[in-house]
């Protein structure tokens, strides 16, 4: 736990440049993402508010600005899910896009630089054999339990909400949830590229219903960074890669994945993830 935590808090950082632009509050943030969904639409980065140098990557390649999902994407569906940090000036959103008359799933991190975009990850997924799991038609619309306002007296600062999310890799990497002390609420769940892994409605396999007991594999090449946390709405996104793992044979698992925490428990886990070649880098610092 000691070294996830130590990585997050090493890899989170405010430029200057930030410090000293004019702050992006929540709707600010909100509407960048919209402005950002509808220039793809258009095939036309030229309508954003950009800084002057912007970086931007694709499933962990360096490209230009307009490139990639840019050129080929056709429509948006009814599902956004919207993750705004205002301290670090990060709009984030997992969607289900159109490319090619197929769903495909995207998540996208934009940071900002004041009111004007300085970058851009995302991370798409086309198929099972590139999410490991794939079912889209069950990713209609944003869940109510990810949506869900916490209330004033259950919420957790900043500082306990990155702690409680990163005692799920935590988790992973010791093989056990028990093992590592990872609190979930009793309906807590995890979705994964529309598949419902765990969760008390969980039927995948036999002891899938019990979140924090479930069999894990030791998952010790593990890599976990906080990527954004909304405050408000009780959301830590971290960005996480399982590294080699014992149950597959090639590649490794590269996801943005959602954790709603409040009352000192996640309560519920959904993420977007792919399978990406082994010692695939980041290319990015949080």
């Amino acid at each position: 736990m000691k070294n996830l935590l130590l990585v997050a808090a090493a890899m989170t950082f405010t430029t200057a440049v930030q410090a000293a632009a004019p702050a992006c509050d929540r709707e600010c943030l909100k509407g960048a993402i919209t402005q950002y969904l509808d220039a793809m639409l258009q095939h036309d980065p030229s309508k954003l508010p950009l800084a002057t140098k912007v970086r931007f990557t694709e499933d962990q390649q360096e490209l230009r600005l307009g490139e990639g999902l840019w050129k080929s994407i056709e429509s948006l569906t009814g599902f956004r899910q919207d993750i705004l940090d205002v301290k670090q000036g990060v709009a984030g959103v997992h969607v289900k896009v159109i490319e090619g008359g197929k769903p495909v799933l995207a998540a996208i991190r934009i940071q900002m630089e004041g009111r004007k975009i300085a970058g851009v990850e995302s991370l798409l997924v086309r198929s099972r054999e590139e999410g490991a799991l794939f079912n889209v038609d069950n990713i209609q619309k944003a869940s109510p339990e990810m949506n869900v306002a916490p209330p004033a007296a259950q919420r957790n600062s900043r500082e306990e909400m990155q702690k409680i999310a990163l005692l799920y890799p935590e988790g992973l990497r010791m093989g056990s949830f028990v093992t590592a002390g990872t609190p979930f609420g009793k309906d807590a769940y995890r979705f994964e590229n529309g598949m419902l892994m765990a969760g008390t409605k969980c039927t995948l396999r036999a002891g899938c219903e019990d979140i924090r007991g479930q069999k894990l594999p030791e998952l010790a090449r593990i890599r976990a960074m906080v990527a954004a946390v909304d405050e408000e709405q009780g959301i830590v996104w971290l960005r996480m890669d399982f590294g080699k793992s014992p149950v597959r044979e090639v590649g490794e698992l590269s996801m943005f994945e959602l954790f709603k925490v409040y009352d000192g428990k996640i309560q519920a886990v959904e993420a977007f993830m792919k399978v990406v070649p082994l010692d695939t880098p980041f290319l990015w610092q949080y």
